[in-house]
């Protein structure tokens, strides 16, 4: 199955062709396809950003594309950054600027209560207009500095659930069974099995 990915964003290019090598796919993204538009991510959920983004890359490229929103939901802060995270600190802000925000936002908040999850929804659209969706979450809390040098995003504030170290401390094998995405794209492989056993 060929499938475009449906983000300009580096970075998640880099970590979903990481964990997807070993699927029977052949990935492009939309390097191969320049003339296609930016899709506006106006959606109230990462599941409607991410159909939209999917649906409007296939449309384009007529060949099945796959988006990914993602973000993360504070408690002590309400579910924020929640589909706001890539611009928490304002439009064009980097990932540094984004989660001194958050640790700003946070330091009054005590240790017993910083929990925090990862979301990633993936939405992977075909140009008949079907689409399917795969989920993941990471739990785990907000610590209060920065920590570690890869990853990127929120991963150098991100401790996952059981685990003293940040995304941003890990290498990719760990980080990529343990992150939202890596369960997400776990899903999307199941899927793609089922539809090749079935061809």
């Amino acid at each position: 199955m060929n499938i475009v990915l449906a983000t300009r964003n580096k970075k998640k290019v880099e970590e979903i062709k990481r964990i997807v090598r070993d699927m029977p796919v052949a990935i492009y993204t939309l390097d191969d396809f320049p003339g296609c538009p930016d899709v506006e991510e106006d959606g109230k959920t990462f599941e409607e950003n991410a159909v939209k983004k999917a649906s409007a890359v296939s449309k384009y490229t007529k060949t099945p594309a796959l988006a990914d929103d993602s973000g993360l939901e504070v408690d002590a802060l309400a579910g924020e950054p929640g589909v706001f995270s890539a611009r928490y600190a304002g439009e064009g802000a980097d990932d540094r600027k984004n989660y001194e925000k958050l640790l700003r936002e946070m330091s009054s908040v005590p240790d017993g209560k910083r929990g925090a999850r990862f979301v990633c929804v993936l939405a992977l659209a075909f140009p008949d207009s079907r689409v399917e969706t795969f989920s993941g979450y990471a739990e785990g809390l907000i610590g209060r500095k920065p920590k570690g040098a890869d990853g990127f995003g929120y991963d150098p504030v991100f401790y996952p659930q059981g685990y003293e170290r940040t995304f941003a401390e890990m290498g990719d094998k760990e980080k990529d069974l343990l992150s939202h995405r890596g369960m997400a794209l776990g899903g999307l492989y199941a899927y793609i099995k089922a539809v090749h056993k079935k061809n």
